[in-house]
Parts: structure tokens; sequence; C-alpha cells
């Protein structure tokens, strides 16, 4: 009978309302704090001032280069510049690749240049060959083993522009896939259309691997108006191309994650992460990508360290600067494996890479009870034009292997419609960039850094058991 009344009290206790987590707050004190910092934002210069610093004084700053380094010792250097009470590098190893120089040529008849970048992972070669054209990566897939013997095979797929970005996931998967599926098929190289928006006569670069157990072929991306010309050529018969690439990986290369930290005034050891990634492509200066990521952050940072320690947030603020984002993510993989032990201690975190576009969207995926500080946040938000969206559930690159083992994660949705304009190619300048829009950004950081650093309980953070982590 004593078992039998002392499991049902159990029950009773387990299902009642005090044994469910307590819902994380955000006072009304930490929400008119933010409200200063974020209007304070919108007149400081410090985000168009660090992005000028970065692609003027590094410029393009390819992992693996020696601008990386340069970049690394200008980013150790601005940190202690904005004040940030502690300032530290990780190291972060990955294969180093190369590029010295590029060129295509239609040979023949309508002889003429191509306005061509190799994709990063490509081997050096020259390859001359004529021409196929698929007008999906589905058909080259479809294309049977030897059927491209000593032929190029050219994928033709437009890229969609949008506000979301979301045609980059059609473009990107082109330039992963295609090159392995043209080698299958028995081609001796491969080109695309380039994964962009634009009508420039600038080819968008990016990284490419090739999958196990396939030669590589030299790879190359087209402009887009030199896709249109090459299609129109090879609608009027056989056309031959000459494809001539110097570049290819060379050993390794260690370059470091670069981050600053803002003392929080109770909580020190516990984290609200947020940042960009400081390594860029070699053709332009790498402003909206991402040299803008690396300004917003660390002025977010800046902004939030300016305040007295008395009205810092529980929390400390860290602000990375990434390494080597573009050739796959290495910098975010070195850090969540650096930090796993330590999940639990980073409340949440935010990255920004997608330009310095307009913020128009939040949310977080976080639990239930987490939701009204989510909400909280967002009211804040909300005077920026920002939208507390549940759609916009995004982790930014180098955040997703930390997130996709437990660390909670937000997305503040970035407007990308022109973004795949300039993305990875020689007109990603400065000029691109809106200072005003870029204010925006960095007021809607300083917001959601300040409140995520000063609430009373918890986003959700936790290391997910093995096989349950996803990407």
């Amino acid at each position: 009978m004593r078992v039998a009344v002392l499991a049902a009290a159990l029950a009773v206790l387990v299902s009642t309302p005090l044994a469910a987590k307590q819902p994380t707050r955000i006072s009304d004190a930490a929400l008119a704090k933010a409200a200063q910092l974020r209007d304070a934002a919108l007149t400081d210069r410090t985000g168009w001032q660090v992005t000028e610093s970065l692609t003027t004084e590094v410029g393009p700053r390819m992992a693996g280069s020696p601008a990386d380094a340069a970049a690394v010792a200008w980013a150790k250097a601005k940190f202690k510049q904005l004040g940030y009470d502690k300032v530290w590098t990780e190291p972060v190893t990955f294969p180093k690749w190369e590029r010295r120089s590029e060129s295509a040529h239609i040979i023949g008849d309508h002889a003429q240049a191509l306005a061509v970048t190799a994709l990063g992972g490509s081997p050096g070669g020259t390859v001359e060959a004529e021409v196929v054209r698929f007008a999906s990566l589905d058909a080259l897939e479809k294309a049977a083993p030897g059927s491209l013997t000593g032929k190029i095979a050219f994928v033709d797929v437009h890229m969609p522009r949008s506000q979301t970005g979301e045609g980059y996931g059609l473009g990107s998967h082109v330039r992963g896939a295609g090159p392995s599926a043209a080698a299958k098929a028995g081609a001796t190289g491969y080109l695309m259309r380039s994964a962009g928006t634009d009508s420039h006569r600038n080819p968008h670069t990016g990284i490419s691997r090739f999958q196990p157990g396939i030669t590589p072929i030299p790879m190359a991306a087209l402009s887009l108006p030199d896709a249109d010309q090459l299609a129109r050529l090879t609608a009027l018969g056989s056309t031959r191309v000459k494809l001539a690439l110097d570049c290819g990986w060379n050993g390794e290369y260690t370059s470091q994650n670069v981050i600053g930290e803002i003392t929080g005034r109770s909580k020190p050891d516990e984290v609200v992460v947020i940042g960009g990634h400081l390594d860029s492509w070699d053709l332009g200066t790498g402003a909206i990508d991402d040299g803008a990521g690396v300004g917003i952050s660390m002025a977010a940072g800046h902004l939030i360290g300016q305040l007295p320690k008395a009205q810092r947030p529980a929390r400390s603020i860290r602000v990375i600067a990434f390494a080597n984002e573009e050739q796959g993510l290495f910098g975010g993989r070195a850090y969540a494996d650096a930090h796993k032990a330590h999940i639990t201690r980073h409340q949440i975190g935010a990255e920004s890479d997608l330009g310095a576009g307009r913020i128009y969207a939040f949310n977080a995926k976080v639990p239930d009870y987490a939701k009204p500080a989510v909400a909280r946040i967002a009211q804040v938000l909300a005077p920026l034009g920002i939208a507390h969206r549940e759609d916009t559930e995004g982790c930014g690159p180098d955040t997703s292997p930390f997130n996709a083992i437990g660390m909670a994660c937000a997305g503040l949705a970035q407007d990308a419609s022109k973004y795949f304009d300039y993305h990875h190619t020689p007109d990603d300048t400065l000029d691109k960039i809106d200072p005003a829009e870029l204010a925006q950004n960095v007021a809607a950081y300083v917001a959601f850094a300040y409140l995520a650093a000063d609430a009373e309980g918890d986003f959700g953070s936790a290391l997910k058991a093995p096989g349950t982590a996803q990407k």
C-alpha cells in the first residue's frame, strides 16, 4: 500500500507545473537598455569604419594566402582598439588551395574569349574539347558513363533572385555536385553558369569537391553573359572550348579564429556568440562576404563594451571572426570541436553572413519555455522594421556546426535581393554596402546580443546525444 501511495504521489508531482522548466525571462530594464543601444547604433559609424578598414587595409584575404595572416593580425589589433576585455586566437588547420591564372576561349569558328573563374578545389590543367550543354544538373547526372569522354560538360542553370537568397541552394548544388557527375560520365572538363543573379561579365567562384574515388577534372564558372553566349553558340552547332587553369591544392595551412570578448557583469563564464567570417575569396575585397559581418558583430560588441560595467548584461558577449568559411566551414567546425564540452555555457549564437542588406525578420528555434524571451527580443527589434517570423530560424554557416550538436541559434534575416549580384566576384567591394543599412544591422545585433545575454534562464543549449545531431 505504501508503495502504491508513494508512486501516486510522485506521479502527481511530476505532472504539476512546478516540475516544468520556468520560462526564460527578460526584464523591462533590460528591454529599455537594449532600446537605447539600438537607437545609438543607428547613428554610430563603428560598423562601417571596421568594414572599411578590413577591405582597404587587408583587401582580398583568401584562406591560406599571405593575406590570411594579415587579416588575423588586423582582427587582433582591431578587437583591442575597440576596447574588448579579452582577445585571443584558436588554431584552424585546413588544406590550402591556390589560384594562379585562368582563361577560356572558343576555338575555331566564332573564336572569342570567355570570362571564367576556376572553382575552388579545381585541379590545374588545359583542356580543349567540344562542349556539351545540359539545361539541368539532373540531365547531367543521368548521362551514361563514358558518354562525355573527351568532352567538356556545361551545366546552364539559372539561379533565381529572392529576398531570402534561397536560390543559392540551387546554384551551389550545381557547383558542388556537377563536377563529379561530369567526371563520372567521362568528361575532361566542367563549366557552369555562375551561381549568381547579376548581368555583369564577372564570374562567381566558390568551393567544390569531388566525390571519393573520382579523378578531379578542371572546373570553372562562366559569367552569366558568357554562359548565355556559350549556350547560343552550342545551339548553332559543334563548339570547342580551350580551358586553361593554373591552380590546385598545395599542402596545409594553419590560420586562426580570432575572438574578442566583452565580460558580463555577473555570469562572465556564460556567453552569447555573434560573429562573421574573416576570410574571403580572392576576386574582390570581401566587403559583403563577409567584411560586413565582421564589422557588424565587432561594432555590436564594442557598443555593449562601452557601457559602465554595472549596466552590462549578465553574460559575456563573444565575437568570433571565423577562419576559412569559404572552403568548408573550417573555422566553425574547429570552434565547435574545441568548445563542445562547454556547450551549455553558450547561451545562444547568431552569425552575420549575407551581406549588409536590411534585416527584415527574426526568430530563434528554442524550447517552448524560452519562446517568451524570443518574443521580448522581437519586441525591441520591431522598430527597426524587423518582423518576428517563425520561418526565419536559420543559423549562420559557421555557427551551424555548433548548432548541429546542440547550441541554440537565432536567425536575423538580411535582405539578399542584391547579394548574389556580387557574391564571390570582383564586384564584392565596399561601394556595394549602404552605410544606413549596415547601421540597421548593427542596431539589430546589439539589441539581440544584449537581451540574450541578460535573460533570466536559458535558450536550451545542450549537447545532443550521438546520432541526433542535424545540420
